[in-house]
């Protein structure tokens, strides 16, 4: 175990045994105050963020791999993720070592620690990264059974390939938007009746998709490949994603070519960037993999323990209802198979690009990631306690993800993302 991730390491600063973001953690994300301040890069500790820049101003990355690199004094985090993974690591054990309850360089120097640390509640979060590309995996095999069930039937639940390979698609990068940003619905074609034309129109069945991204972080050359032995070496960090969906604008279009205006039009993601060093004691064996994947997919790592929870509440209720419970390690495919797969023919890869898992569904009825799946295409609404039921989100209704991994004694939580739906917008014309 690498020495941030004792168990026994305790902060000066006070962090509840449930909080997301005990000194084990340590995320990085983007923020400023909510009274206009600069925007600066920070991580978490407790209930506070830290001024990263105001840190690497002070002198304290000053090791082989960051000196005079000024790294944190940007508005993304794109520069730090494009160095590399001992570069990741120098920064991590630079700020546990600082935040240690028995180090003194900031415990002790009120001046400093006035000028760094910033309750959570005084700041407002960014989007963390400048995402250049995004591309969203179908990596649950209980999410593709399912929904290939619906529409094709148990016996040709899952395509062929399947099962040889990640299936992806790439989507759309300028529409992803930081946890806590308000959506309109989206409106387009949709076709109700098999013997009639289509109609245009806000979409009706609007739905989440419960997904873990990860980020890149140093990229290959065009031409080149990154092995999925070396994958973790070019992941940053991992994220939440809710990769909205409307299924009705999805099911007019998708054919031949797949998702596209069903999809682009908002991904919402979490602001906590959570390091693969700080997950690294939640990595857990991958499934059985049959038929075995051909020799550049074979391995048994990328998979994680990282308990994910769903909820919702609409505007006549008086708190969020929990509608799912999965887990990460549901994947079928990893990430290093999916980082490995994607640049097999020689795709590059930069700093910030945006990988997303896929919906996350697990065996049970309640550990469905989608509305889709919840309701069976709307043959089972969900019923709550004021009377209200959904099959598909309504106008008004709030969607919010979380996530952590549990230790003994602490948790590595993402903290959340959620989306308000607000009405379609009225067309001009």
């Amino acid at each position: 175990m690498h020495p941030t991730n004792d168990p026994k390491l305790t902060s000066f600063i006070d962090v509840d045994s449930e909080s997301h973001f005990p000194i084990q953690n340590l995320p990085y994300g983007v923020c400023r105050t909510k009274s206009g301040g600069e925007i600066f890069i920070c991580t978490a500790i407790g209930d506070y963020v830290v001024n990263l820049k105001e840190l690497e101003a002070d002198g304290v990355f000053d090791g082989p791999e960051l000196d005079g690199k000024q790294v944190f004094n940007e508005r993304s985090l794109n520069k730090f993720m494009g160095l590399s993974h001992k570069a990741w690591a120098e920064a991590r054990a630079t700020i546990s070592n600082l935040l240690d309850e028995d180090e003194s360089a900031l415990r002790d120097n009120k001046a400093l620690r006035k000028a760094v640390l910033t309750p959570m509640g005084d700041v407002e979060m960014m989007l963390p990264v400048q995402i250049g590309d995004y591309t969203d995996f179908y990596s649950s095999k209980q999410h593709a059974t399912n929904v290939g069930t619906m529409f094709r039937g148990p016996e040709n639940a899952l395509k062929p390939n399947w099962k040889h390979l990640p299936v992806g698609y790439h989507g759309r990068a300028s529409s992803i938007v930081v946890s806590g940003t308000d959506l309109h619905r989206p409106q387009g074609q949709t076709k109700p009746n098999e013997d009639e034309d289509p109609v245009f129109g806000p979409s009706k069945l609007l739905d989440f998709e419960l997904e873990v991204g990860f980020l890149a972080g140093q990229g290959n050359a065009l031409g080149d490949r990154i092995s999925v032995k070396n994958a973790h070496e070019h992941i940053f960090g991992l994220m939440l994603v809710n990769d909205w969906s409307a299924r009705d604008i999805q099911k007019w279009e998708y054919v031949p070519l797949g998702p596209f205006l069903a999809k682009n039009w908002a991904t919402s993601v979490s602001p906590w960037i959570v390091t693969l060093d700080a997950m690294e004691p939640f990595k857990t064996d991958g499934p059985d993999q049959d038929p075995q994947p051909l020799p550049y997919l074979q391995t048994n790592d990328g998979w994680y323990d990282i308990e994910l929870e769903v909820y919702l509440q609409g505007k006549e209720m008086d708190e969020p209802h929990r509608i799912c419970r999965s887990n990460y390690k549901n994947l079928y495919w990893s990430m290093n198979q999916q980082l490995a797969h994607q640049t097999v023919t020689g795709c590059n890869v930069r700093p910030g690009d945006l990988y997303a898992s896929g919906t996350i569904s697990g065996d049970t009825e309640d550990s469905y990631g989608s509305m889709l799946e919840l309701s069976w295409k709307g043959e089972k609404p969900l019923e709550f306690p004021n009377g209200e039921e959904r099959t598909f989100i309504e106008d008004g209704d709030t969607i919010t993800m979380t996530g952590y991994g549990q230790a003994d004694g602490y948790r590595i939580g993402f903290g959340e993302v959620s989306g308000h739906i607000l009405p379609a917008k009225a067309l001009d014309g």
